[in-house]
């Protein structure tokens, strides 16, 4: 597949509108359309979903998903000198595209978009874990969204995905894993990317359960992780002192030995001391 729609190559969309790409805006731009395309399948069947987007530079990963039938895109860009080449695909997709220029932080894809709805973006290094955060612990649950295919640099993407005992392992793991189904689906090297990256990047690939795999009050369990793996060297019964001279007792009660390290612990464990610090 060596073109997917009509429109010019990326690199004479590039040239065309002077699109160098700004490290201050976290910006490594794919290229080649059939990665995106390939990207775009990962989240599955669109036909049926509105998509949201997060960054999408002159729009490779877009043209993708319009590609393999999204319903419509969503398509939020910081950078105003990309607009025009967005501007150039909505007007290739009539009615599929919206694009907002601004901070994907203050919008509200719920007022532009239609559930079911999916995320797919090539997130901006420099906000990326902090968009995935939020989309992860949102007030109720299930989210807006029914999957999430993300590309992150390959040392986060392997953070969301650790299990216990690795050095990966840590908030981010228990975040996503607790309520999602969540895996590595892509790996990409520098030279895939324009200007290429220091590091490799990866796609994770995450679907939302119904409900979460263990019962926990999400503020209790994310303050109970955060404190946890903000001491990962220290065993819990230090690192944990904040909830209070009995939280030795509560660790036991837990199933959690007082000894044990952050990265020991499984998530249903971390569930169940979060329980046992609401109870009491």
């Amino acid at each position: 597949m060596s073109r997917i729609d009509a429109l010019p190559p990326l690199r004479e969309v590039i040239a065309t509108h002077d699109l160098r790409a700004k490290k201050a805006l976290g910006q490594n731009f794919l290229l080649d359309l059939n990665l995106t395309a390939r990207i775009a399948r990962i989240a599955g069947d669109l036909s049926g979903m509105d998509v949201l987007e997060v960054g999408p530079g002159p729009g490779g990963l877009t043209r993708g998903l319009l590609a393999e039938g999204a319903r419509r895109v969503l398509a939020i860009e910081k950078d105003a000198r990309c607009l025009p080449a967005l501007a150039e695909i909505a007007a290739a997709y009539p009615g599929r595209l919206q694009v907002i220029e601004g901070d994907a932080l203050e919008v509200d894809p719920l007022a532009h978009l239609t559930p079911p709805i999916a995320i797919c973006a090539n997130l901006p290094y420099n906000v990326g874990t902090e968009l995935l955060v939020r989309w992860l612990t949102p007030p109720v649950w299930p989210p807006f969204w029914t999957s999430l295919t993300l590309m992150f640099q390959r040392e986060v993407a392997e953070r969301i995905v650790a299990q216990p005992g690795s050095k990966t392992y840590g908030r981010l793991a228990v975040l996503a894993q607790w309520r999602c189904e969540a895996r590595i689906a892509l790996s990409l090297p520098p030279e895939a990317f324009t200007p290429p990256p220091k590091i490799s990047s990866a796609v994770v690939h995450l679907r939302a359960l119904p409900g979460p795999r263990f019962e926990a009050d999400p503020a209790v369990l994310e303050r109970v992780v955060a404190m946890a793996f903000n001491q990962r060297r220290k065993m819990l019964r230090a690192a944990l002192k904040g909830f209070g001279p009995d939280i030795e007792d509560r660790l036991r009660a837990a199933g959690i030995a007082p000894t044990d390290r952050a990265e020991q612990v499984p998530i249903e464990g971390f569930c169940a001391l979060a329980r046992e610090i609401a109870r009491r």
